[in-house]
């Protein structure tokens, strides 16, 4: 028997369909159903809906993603159909050897996927980006204008919505497209989860790292989760060289408070932004961080005089002189004063620890050693992570008091 009739003849690699059918099953959305599947045919792949708009790509780089979307060299196109109706268009190259029957097999799982979570014809990003900015803003005067608005744009309030912030930062050099292709992939993977969400860039920010917010509609918070999940997963996929935070809000069934909304998934995501271990985060998990919405929603200006007041001369000190006493301060509090454990945990002398602890009272006036300053550093640096200030330092550290300190390169 010739290779080419041992191939056609070979059963179907079952447990190659393993990874897929646990995506479809488990919820996990269109991007991550698609991601199984160019695994399982060793095969880059693109899938766009019946209007075009491409919903979930699984491609080595940019440039193969631009290559499949325009039809290039190899790239096979092949209409997903359900019940004999068109539902859209999988883009498929191969990398090796593809059994047709899987393939075919594939092709009707990923059309039933698109068929689940088609969303209405959208409409234009500038529309979503103006709903979302009225929104936060509370620019709606009342609840029935915004539920009009939304309907408008092809989604339903009627059964609650979350709010979900998406910080990138780049740590690499990015080009022009950086921002609109951040939000492409947000969208991407929102919409494969749930059709009718809306997604927006918003204003440049003055501090690092760009925010894309999502409204997502439902009232499951493990829903929510679920987005969270796959937009940060599509982001670490297709936007190398940069580090994803993801604050989302509670479900929220009053549209008039979707406002509210909006600024609790900007608190979690300012909160995660400084805990590496959690890069997800709900505002249910920001603890004590919640008693400070408020003060963040309706009051900013007080919150950055706090911060101005305690912590920020410790801030702009680490950024001219590459030193660590914010991190001393926060390891110092977490360390519960103790200064033999601070050391240990930064892995440092404790005259090293003592003398950059005696900088920090110089500099902003607040004594750790007394539970007043200990207090007050401790909210400055609740205030700073709400605010969404990052902090910064280098790799440069006091040895003690006699370390030289090199200024920072301009």
């Amino acid at each position: 028997m010739s290779t080419s009739a041992q191939r056609a003849s070979a059963p179907l690699d079952l447990e190659a369909l393993d990874a897929i059918t646990d995506a479809v099953e488990s919820g996990a959305g269109l991007p991550e159903v698609v991601r199984a599947a160019s695994r399982t045919l060793d095969a880059s792949i693109a899938v766009s809906d019946g209007g075009g708009q491409v919903l979930a790509v699984a491609a080595r780089s940019t440039s193969d993603e631009a290559s499949l979307l325009s039809d290039g060299s190899g790239v096979e196109v092949i209409e997903l159909r359900v019940n004999d109706a068109p539902v859209g268009v999988l883009r498929l190259r191969a990398r090796g050897h593809r059994d047709p029957a899987l393939q075919r097999l594939i092709a009707t799982l990923i059309a039933s996927e698109v068929e689940r979570v088609r969303a209405p014809s959208r409409a234009s990003a500038e529309a979503d980006e103006t709903f979302l900015r009225s929104l936060i803003s509370r620019q709606f005067q009342q609840p029935a204008d915004l539920v009009a608005e939304a309907a408008a744009l092809g989604t339903s309030l009627d059964g609650g919505a979350s709010l979900i912030v998406v910080r990138a930062h780049a740590h690499v050099a990015a080009g022009e497209g950086r921002r609109a292709r951040m939000l492409a992939l947000v969208d991407r993977a929102a919409r494969g989860l749930i059709g009718d969400s809306i997604c927006a860039l918003t204003e440049p920010r003055e501090l690092p790292g760009d925010d894309v917010v999502v409204l997502i509609t439902g009232s499951s918070d493990e829903q929510a989760a679920r987005v969270c999940d796959a937009i940060r997963g599509e982001l670490l996929s297709g936007f190398p060289g940069h580090t994803v935070t993801i604050g989302r809000s509670r479900p929220c069934d009053d549209p008039g408070q979707l406002h509210r909304a909006a600024a609790e998934a900007l608190l979690a995501v300012n909160v995660a932004e400084g805990d590496d271990d959690h890069p997800v985060l709900a505002f249910e998990q920001t603890g004590a961080y919640r008693l400070l919405l408020s003060a963040m929603a309706d009051n900013p200006e007080e919150l950055r005089r706090f911060f101005a007041e305690t912590v920020e001369p410790l801030v702009a000190y680490d950024e001219q002189y590459e030193t660590d006493l914010m991190l001393t301060v926060e390891t110092f509090l977490e360390a519960d004063g103790n200064v033999a454990g601070t050391a240990q945990r930064l892995f440092t002398h404790r005259h090293t620890v003592r003398y950059r602890l005696e900088r920090v009272r110089d500099l902003c006036g607040h004594d750790v050693g007394s539970s007043d300053g200990r207090e007050k550093l401790s909210l400055g640096l609740k205030a700073m992570r709400v605010l969404g200030i990052p902090r910064r330092g280098g790799p440069a550290a006091e040895l003690g008091a006699s370390a030289g300190r090199v200024a920072k390169p301009r």
